[in-house]
């Protein structure tokens, strides 16, 4: 169960975001904010990853796929923040919120399933279908009927394609011999380095406040630096569609902050929502539990 807790852990990490900047209250643009998270973030795991670096051997078209796999895997960091942002803007924050983080399992199956050239099991399917319908209730779209804006929607699902990318990129580099933190600093340092120049246009001011120094700090280390290393170790151990149908966890984990820490309200909707979740998450637990058992049984002592 330990690589499942620490995506759960990653998972609890990343919930914080909304929290953070609610108590802040920072006078920044989103992609300001987002900027300066990959900025620490990144920059941290980036040198971790520079510590770690070992010689290798490599030929021409291994080091063309490994650096191709880094460069996609970065695309999919810096792509997440905007895309995420503009469809929770065009179209509200529950249903932006809901495609985005429900799209994001669906389209790491995909990419998965045409890079192992093999569907994911069963089991996946249906902890994630029941996962899923606990996150569109728990956000509240189902209060009404809402004129939706197509672009906001493919923006979202866009933020779900490029966790996929990200994810499925790093498990392929695991596979390749590298450490989870090489995988991690790798692709969000290459990542850091390209969001540089974003936050410089998008304004600094704000980080020389007290309260942004401390928001940009928070999530930087703990919702970046320190959740990536706890998810890159439990993706080391775990396949990229398990680990994706996990980090639904965070809604669940930031309706839970925001109930206990910002005193907001839960609707009866909402906590069977959170139920849903919760069950979605032990019934895939329990597959990647096994495995582990399976895997360390079969190495010799």
């Amino acid at each position: 169960m330990l690589p499942a807790l620490a995506i759960l852990a990653a998972a609890l990490c990343f919930s914080t975001t909304g929290t953070a900047q609610a108590l802040a209250g920072v006078d920044a643009s989103p992609v300001a904010v987002g900027a300066a998270r990959i900025v620490v973030g990144g920059g941290i795991l980036g040198l971790l990853a520079l510590a770690q670096r070992r010689p290798t051997v490599r030929t021409p078209r291994t080091g063309a796929a490994t650096g191709m796999l880094i460069a996609v895997g970065a695309v999919g960091v810096l792509a997440y923040q905007p895309l995420f942002f503009l469809g929770t803007r065009e179209n509200g924050v529950a249903i932006g919120t809901v495609v985005a983080l429900g799209s994001a399992p669906i389209s790491t199956g995909i990419v998965d399933a045409v890079r192992l050239r093999r569907i994911p099991p069963p089991r996946w399917m249906l902890a994630t279908a029941i996962a899923l319908a606990g996150v569109v209730l728990v956000s509240g779209v189902t209060g009404g009927a809402v004129a939706l804006a197509p672009s906001g929607l493919l923006a979202s699902a866009g933020a779900g394609m490029s966790y996929a990318l990200y994810t499925v990129c790093g498990k392929a580099l695991i596979e390749r011999g590298w450490s989870s933190t090489r995988v991690m600093g790798a692709v969000f340092g290459v990542a850091a380095a390209a969001s540089l120049p974003v936050l410089l246009v998008a304004g600094t001011s704000w980080l020389l406040t007290p309260s942004g120094i401390a928001l940009a700090l928070w999530l930087g280390v703990i919702t970046t630096a320190v959740a990536y290393l706890l998810f890159g170790w439990g993706l080391a151990r775990l396949s990229a569609v398990t680990v994706s149908t996990l980090t639904l966890a965070e809604p669940l984990a930031a309706t839970l902050l925001g109930l206990f820490v910002l005193r907001e309200q839960l609707s009866l909707v909402s906590g069977v929502g959170l139920a849903l979740i919760a069950a979605g998450l032990a019934v895939v637990s329990v597959p990647a539990r096994r495995r582990e058992e399976v895997r360390d049984a079969a190495t010799p002592a």
